[in-house]
Parts: structure tokens; sequence; C-alpha cells
């Protein structure tokens, strides 16, 4: 093992980021060492990445029965901040769903750890204060997603002179279906992403377009753009997965196949670019013409309702994302209805009480405020 080998803790690891960021690994096993893995419940799949990466440190939730598999491969059970912060660690990869790591996040900004950040609701939950305290620390946090990603791609090399940022979107499961057949769509069909394999839960915020709504606010935070700055189109191919327009009129574009391993790679690798021959290249005579379309906000009322909720500030965008991880729940256990999420978003943000300059824990106290709010707008 080389001394440049970077120590990476992936929290989330049996997750779909959490996967593909081990496949970088295991494509490049000189490269990286895994000293630390998280999951929730995931224990069958986390034990098999144990017994093949063999780190020092793990979590999962379940009873010390449960979890005694762990001590059987020589892995100390931790909780998620002590892995994060640990000394062993050079990378957090914040890889989860919901915002049950963003402490943990913060623990690892706080012990001088690069944060390479695929986790969303971080940045929507406590946008300013992340960003802060990674300055503060002179930390990194490397954007994995693909949509910032490729836009702090095509900032590279640049003097910032930035005119607007163009966020793509494929639009989602729904994007060609009649709006007057959306209350009617079914959890099946919601979850039929045109481009991605993902999680159930970006899935549906991709097809209601809450997803994008949150990458606008990533964007926002993570690169210092305006709010009026940033724009959002559909782009059905999603082979160009950002754009950025500088003052001058000169656009770039980061155009790739639709493939998570990529920009995972880019922010591991960060600032070199090396050749991994199980990633497709661009070609531009079989993929054709590439197409755009505005963004239809009837289609999609919860990215208009989000974006306006996100620029009062203070944490009235944590009581949003709160908001919305319930309403999605509601839906994908058949309780309310696809258009329904909206409502009970709305309806769960009319009783928040913003506070203008929050601590972490004002945020985190907000989306749970919000997230049961929403949860008991429907009896069980």
């Amino acid at each position: 093992m080389g001394s440049t080998t970077k120590r990476l803790a992936v929290l989330g690891s049996t997750g779909s980021i959490g996967t593909q960021t081990l496949d970088i690994v295991r494509t490049f096993p000189d490269e990286f060492s895994v000293v630390g893995l998280a999951a929730r419940k995931s224990r069958s799949l986390l034990e098999r990445q144990i017994q093949e990466f063999r780190p020092e440190m793990a979590y999962c939730e379940g009873s010390d029965d449960e979890k005694a598999f762990l001590n059987e491969y020589g892995c100390a059970d931790c909780e998620i901040a002590e892995i994060a912060a640990s000394p062993d660690v050079d990378i957090v990869v914040a890889a989860t769903t919901g915002d049950v790591a963003i402490p943990a996040t913060f623990a690892g900004i706080e012990a001088g750890k690069d944060i390479a950040l695929a986790n969303k609701e971080t940045v929507v939950v406590a946008g300013e204060l992340v960003t802060q305290a990674a300055c503060e620390r002179n930390v990194s946090l490397l954007p994995l997603d693909s949509e910032p990603n490729a836009i702090w791609q095509c900032l590279r090399g640049e003097d910032r002179a930035v005119s607007k940022l163009i966020i793509t979107a494929s639009g989602g499961a729904f994007r060609e279906t009649p709006i007057e057949l959306l209350p009617d769509v079914t959890i099946e069909q919601a979850l039929r992403h045109p481009t991605w394999q993902m999680g159930a839960k970006i899935t549906v915020d991709s097809a209601t377009m809450m997803n994008k709504a949150f990458e606008v606010i990533e964007a926002h935070w993570l690169f210092g753009v305006s709010w009026d700055d940033i724009e959002v189109v559909i782009h059905p191919q999603s082979m160009i997965h950002s754009m950025v327009e500088f003052v001058d009129g000169s656009v770039k574009a980061q155009i790739s196949p639709p493939d998570m391993r990529l920009p995972i790679q880019y922010a591991l690798f960060y600032p070199r670019r090396l050749n991994n021959p199980s990633i497709k290249s661009f070609d531009p005579i079989a993929t054709g013409a590439l197409s755009f379309e505005p963004l239809d906000l009837e289609r999609y009322p919860c990215f208009d309702l989000a974006l306006e909720v996100a620029r009062r500030g203070g944490t009235w965008p944590a009581a949003l994302c709160g908001a919305d991880d319930a309403a999605v729940d509601l839906f994908l256990e058949g309780k309310i209805g696809f258009m329904e999420i909206p409502v009970v978003i709305s309806e769960a943000l009319r009783e928040h009480r913003n506070v203008e300059k929050p601590a972490l824990q004002d945020a985190l106290d907000a989306a749970s405020t919000a997230r049961q709010r929403a949860a008991g707008i429907v009896e069980v």
C-alpha cells in the first residue's frame, strides 16, 4: 500500500452511491484503503463488504446480537460520528439519505476531513453552516452528485466570472405523462426512472422535481451563486449533466453517459483524472441529437414550492427537507397520492416557527418537527 493511499470512510455504504464508491475502490485497489463503513439495516450486504474490504470500524443499526458479526471480522462497532472523525480517515464519503448522518459530517469537518458529499440533505438543511464550517477548517466539500459535480468540473481553471449556472434534469418518471393522469399514477410507475438507478426516496424526488430544487439549493451554497442566476432545464438524454455560462457568453458543459461512478471517481481523485475502462465514453454519433425543454411548473409544483421556501432562509429549508421526507414516505406507503405530496409539504410548513440564525441543532430540530407534522397529517 503506497504512502499516497487515501483512507476512506463510507457512510451509507450499502446504498446506490456507497456501492458505486466501492466499485471505484475495486478498480483502483492501490489508491484507496477502506477504514470505515456505515449502513443502517442492510446488514447482509454490509457483512459482505466488511469481508471484502476489512475496515477497522463499522456501524449498523440493530441489537447487540444483530451486530455481533462486526466483531467476528475484527471490526470495531462504532458510532457514525466516531468513524467520520477518526484520525485514520482522510476522506469521508457522505452517501446516506436523509439527515441521519449530518452530525457525523460536521464531526468529520471539525476533525479536518475532506467530505465527498452525495447527501443533498446536508446542504439543504444546513447549507450556510456546512460551507462556513468547511471554510473555517480548510476542508474541501467534494460534490459527488452528477449535477453539482459537473458544475465543479466546468469551474475548474476559471476565474469565477460566472453569469449563470444551468442545471439539467431528466424530468423523472412522468416527464411525458399527461398532467391530468398524475393524481392516479402508482408507486411502481414513480419508481421507474428513465435514466438512473437510485433509491426509492430520491427516485420519487426526481419525479416531483424536488430533487432538482435541492440541487439548486446545493449550487447556491456550494458555488456562491445567487438564486436568480441558477436555471433548470429539462434534458431527456441525461448526457449533459450541467453547464456554466460565463460573463463573456461562453458556456462550458460536462458531458458523459449517465454513470455515477464518473463523478465519484473525479471527486475521490481530484485533481487527478485517471482512465477507468469500465466507464463508457461519450459517443456523439451514437448518441444523436441532444434536446432541451423548459421546466413545466404545472407538472412539477414541488419545484417552485421548494425554492420559494428555501429563499426565506433560516430554518425554512430544513423544515422543507423534513416535510418532503415524510410526504414521500406517505406516498411510498400508499397513504397519499402522487400529487398530494406537495399538498402535505405545504400543510406541514404552515406552522413552522423560523429561526433566523440557526445553530446546527436548530436546523435538525426544524427538520424533525416538520417531518413529524407531515407524517401526522394522514391518519393511519
